[in-house]
């Protein structure tokens, strides 16, 4: 198949593809009037490259993966080098949640002071975080509550 055949399949633009090329992750192989040619294979590899883009990898990082399906194993993962990317990529992992887990607490403890300083400055305390209606009418509803019904004009509740 042809570049823009593979980068409709693939789900790609060819300046994708040429690019691929370029870092030597896509084979260059020409017919004899210079067309770049491309078989399932190629799909297969682009197919890798993109679900491992879509985790996070970089390209360089797909570069394993990619010589894993070329030497011929079913899948880019059957190799040790893959299987050193992943390891890699889990510990990178587990570092950015350990980072935000602990920006969560910071903000959490920012936000629990803020509150207690709000709460000081507030008589009364802080306003509720949920009212039910605006305070305007909360004040009315409880003025007429407060009403007793000899009080209230006829066909009011």
């Amino acid at each position: 198949m042809r570049i823009g055949e593979l980068a409709r399949q693939a789900g790609t633009t060819t300046r994708t593809l040429r690019h691929y090329e370029e870092l030597g992750l896509l084979p260059a192989r020409r017919t004899g009037n210079g067309y770049r040619t491309y078989d399932d294979g190629d799909l297969r590899l682009l197919q890798q490259i993109r679900t491992l883009q879509d985790f996070g990898f970089g390209l360089e990082e797909t570069r394993p993966f990619v010589d894993c399906l070329r030497a011929g194993h079913p899948a880019g993962d059957a190799c040790p080098a893959s299987l050193d990317v992943y390891r890699r990529k889990l510990a990178e992992l587990d570092d950015c949640i350990a980072d935000l887990q602990r920006i969560r607490a910071e903000v959490g403890a920012q936000l629990a002071r803020a509150e207690l300083e709000a709460a000081a400055d507030v008589p009364g305390g802080p306003p509720p975080l949920c009212a039910f209606a605006p305070p305007s009418e909360q004040s009315e509803w409880s003025d007429q509550s407060e009403q007793s019904e000899h009080e209230r004009e006829p066909g009011t509740p």
